[in-house]
Formats: C-alpha cells, sequence, structure tokens
C-alpha cells in the first residue's frame, strides 16, 4: 500500500512551472518567482502534506520551490533528467509539453515511488560554498577572454587600457573570492577535515580541493565506485555475451571533469606514483586512435 496520497509532477522552467497531479488531467501554470510559488501552495494546500512530489534538475531554476517545499517540511524528490527522459520514451510518446512533462514526472513518482530518494537540503556552508567557487570559475573564464583581447596585434590603444583595467579588477575580485572559500572552509569543521584528505591526492592542491568539495558535497559519505560514477569518470560496461566491447566514460557531472584534469596534468608532471599511471594511460589512447579501451 503507498504512503503517498498524491503524486505531483513540476515542470520547472526560467519564468514559469507547470504542475500536473497523477489521474488528473488538468495542469496549472504558475510564475517562478515568490509570488507564483505561493500561489501554488495555497492552490494545494490540502493536497501537500499527503503527496510525493517530483521535480527535475533544472538548470538551478528549481532551488527556489525545492527549498521553499522542503522548509515547509514537504516530501520532495528531485529527480535526474536522464532517468525522466528515458521514462518518458519508454511510452512512446515523441510530443513534448510542459504540461505533458509535468504529468510524467507525477507518473515516474508513482511507480517509482519505493525506488526514489527523498531530497534533503545541503547545509547553508555547503550551498554558499558552491556559490562562491561557481562564480570565482565565472571570473576566471572572463579574465581568460579579456587577457586574450589584450593581445590582440589591431587592438587600439584605448582597447588595451579598458582591458588592463577590466583584468586588474577581475584579478582583485577573484583573490577576495578565494580568501572568503578558505575562510569559509576553515571555519567548517566537516569541510577542513575533508580537504585535508584531498590533498594528500598527488596532483591535488588547494585550489582543485576547494572546487571538489563545491562540487560534490557527497565526498566521503560514497564508495569510490559511486565517486567515480558520480564524477562520469567510470567505465560502463559493453559487453553481451561473448562480445567484449569498448567502455566509455560518460554521463555524471560534467562540471568536476575540468578539476579532475587539472588535478591528472598536476599528478603527471610530478614524481608521485600516479605519473607512470598516467603516462601509460595516454599511451594507450594515443594506440587506440584517440578512443580509450578500458576493462577496469
Amino acid at each position: 500500500m503507498s504512503k503517498y496520497q498524491n503524486f505531483i509532477g513540476i515542470d520547472i522552467g526560467k519564468f514559469n512551472f507547470m504542475v500536473g497531479l497523477h489521474s488528473n488531467k488538468k495542469t496549472l501554470e504558475y510564475e517562478n518567482n515568490l509570488k507564483g510559488i505561493k500561489a501554488f501552495l495555497k492552490d494545494f494546500k490540502l493536497e501537500l502534506p499527503s503527496s510525493l512530489l517530483v521535480l527535475e534538475t533544472t538548470g538551478g531554476y528549481e532551488m527556489k520551490l525545492l527549498l521553499t517545499l522542503c522548509d515547509k517540511q514537504y516530501t520532495v524528490h528531485r529527480a535526474n533528467t536522464r532517468k525522466v527522459k528515458s521514462f518518458i520514451r519508454s511510452f512512446g510518446n515523441a510530443a513534448k509539453t510542459d504540461a505533458l512533462d509535468a504529468k510524467a514526472l507525477a507518473q515516474y513518482g508513482y511507480e517509482r515511488q519505493d525506488q526514489l530518494e527523498l531530497y534533503a537540503p545541503p547545509p547553508e556552508e555547503f550551498v554558499t560554498l558552491y556559490e562562491l567557487v561557481q562564480r570565482r570559475k565565472d571570473l576566471k573564464q572572463m579574465l581568460v577572454a579579456e587577457k586574450n583581447r589584450i593581445k590582440a596585434p589591431k587592438a587600439s590603444s584605448c582597447i588595451k587600457e579598458s582591458c588592463a583595467f577590466v583584468i586588474k579588477t577581475l584579478t582583485e575580485h577573484i583573490k577576495q573570492l578565494s580568501q572568503e572559500i578558505e575562510a569559509l572552509i576553515e571555519a567548517n569543521a566537516t569541510l577542513q577535515e575533508r580537504q585535508n584528505v584531498l590533498v594528500t591526492i598527488p596532483g591535488i592542491g588547494k585550489g582543485v580541493s576547494e572546487s571538489l568539495l563545491a562540487l560534490m558535497p557527497e565526498l566521503g559519505t560514497l564508495t569510490r565506485k559511486q565517486v567515480a560514477s558520480l564524477a562520469g569518470v567510470a567505465p560502463r560496461a559493453n559487453d553481451s555475451g561473448k562480445f567484449k566491447g569498448y567502455r566509455h566514460t560518460g554521463s555524471g557531472r560534467d562540471i568536476i571533469k575540468p578539476a579532475l584534469f587539472v588535478a591528472a596534468m598536476a599528478a603527471r608532471r610530478s614524481n608521485s606514483p600516479l605519473k607512470a599511471f598516467y603516462e601509460k594511460l595516454i599511451s594507450r589512447k594515443k594506440e587506440n586512435g584517440g578512443s580509450h579501451r578500458s576493462h577496469a
């Protein structure tokens, strides 16, 4: 017997979100802001306490609604977009609208209710760390762009002067953000302990460890295989009978891979035991014409 009386699917957009109730053809649309969230809570005040709410990860646009629902102690599952898309395709329906997606999410919650992990918001420090690290990454990308512009051979003196000013400003902001990140980690015993473990790994310094702590808050609670899968670096089996196919990496959080690449290159240049491993890995990749075959 189900422990939920209702299943509510919510399709999130940048400006609006669509709500669908399982076994109900009607869908309702709300603005994705404080006013729209209040209207949604009012309209569904009778259903929400006994409902399982399912919504997708949508580039952060879901966070305001998600945190509001958690704050009010409602039961929420933050669905994996890839799994939901595969679920929808299993019905053979090629049509796609926000209303159909909302009803599909409600159906997904109904059919998978016993297998879905409920969302628990991370501590405030982890959220702040993520925002600071992401902002620093954005500023670093802007800094690289400005440094490229100032080197342009046809750039006039006024353009170079403008670029120099922006470079100086960005450099100061990046330094300030790094100080805030460092202070935040030092003030949190859990983050500090995890960073102390990370920096013992060849190739991982303070900067990479800060990125990993922000992008993988699950570190310290998962097995090594689960971490590799989450980072998208675990080879996926491709075998059938006697056939042994190539095992490619994929899925996972793509935003983690740039940080891991920096760590791998640093380890390769060092005298650590990992240096020989990375050289062997790159050599094998070249032999296979750029496609790495793994049976790990």
